[in-house]
């Protein structure tokens, strides 16, 4: 398994990192509708669909980063897209700091075809938005993107070889403190780092706000994979799909990233780069 895992990196990663660096945004905008339509078809999967349902859900989701685009690429359209993407941030922020918890806290199933496309909606569109405004300093995203997957790989290692308490066994029986452990060490050391060479004049005040951003980013990833492994046990599926050898399906790779891009997005996007 880990030697699927770090050859699908190995194919992945490179062609990740040219895009960000080499596609203009709207190029950048228009690829990343494909692994957010894949997990819109996981999701709908998950939900119990079928297959019609399926189909109209990923529709709807890829129709819905469409006329973002459409509307980003229209002069008379800056503010409302403006406007928009902050409503969407700021409505993600409250879903993943609020509702999730809870959700998560209450062991909460629902049923409701309805509930769960408007959650689903919640969990993909906002955070495409989100790596496509954030595409347009490619340094940061790529920074952001690396401590979400350094949180990720740390969280794996630390908890294979250290786990013995459970974070949330009813939820993901195989994640343990100790891995959230090592990603809070391993994120925190990765955001000094990077703000020692980004930052080197920086004042004590600025490295303090690098390191609790990170930890912030820190917490979001982590509910985020632990609320897709709470839709992936509702649904009695190991993985959410099959697509990435050794990595599961798209969801399984963009869990985390679903709950800390808005949250970044919100943090480092101004009003004025939004037209």
């Amino acid at each position: 398994m880990l030697r699927q895992r770090l050859l699908t990196v190995a194919v992945v990663l490179p062609l990740l990192v040219a895009s960000i660096f080499l596609l203009p945004n709207a190029g950048w905008a228009i690829l990343m509708t494909i692994p957010t339509t894949l997990g819109a078809l996981e999701w709908s999967k998950l939900a119990g669909y079928g297959r019609s349902s399926r189909t109209l859900f990923a529709a709807v989701v890829l129709s819905s980063c469409l006329l973002l685009v459409v509307a980003a690429a229209g002069p008379k359209f800056s503010v409302l897209t403006m406007n928009l993407a902050m409503v969407l941030f700021v409505l993600a922020l409250q879903f993943w700091a609020l509702a999730v918890p809870v959700w998560l806290y209450s062991k909460w199933r629902p049923s409701h075809p309805l509930i769960l496309a408007v959650v689903g909606w919640i969990v993909l569109v906002p955070a495409w938005l989100a790596v496509v405004r954030l595409q347009q300093s490619a340094w940061l995203l790529l920074i952001v993107l690396g401590a979400v997957w350094i949180a990720d790989t740390a969280a794996y290692f630390a908890g294979h070889r250290f786990g013995r308490n459970k974070l949330a066994p009813q939820i993901s029986p195989g994640k343990t403190w100790e891995g959230v452990i090592g990603a809070y060490l391993a994120v925190l050391g990765y955001a000094l780092v990077a703000s020692l060479i980004l930052q080197p004049s920086a004042n004590g005040y600025d490295r303090l706000a690098a390191l609790l951003f990170a930890c912030v980013l820190t917490a979001f990833g982590i509910v985020g994979d632990l609320f897709e492994s709470w839709i992936k046990r509702q649904a009695g599926a190991k993985d959410s799909g099959q697509l990435l050898p050794g990595h599961g399906g798209v969801l399984d790779r963009i869990d985390s990233l679903t709950a800390a891009l808005p949250f970044a997005a919100l943090v480092f996007i101004q009003p004025s780069s939004l037209s």
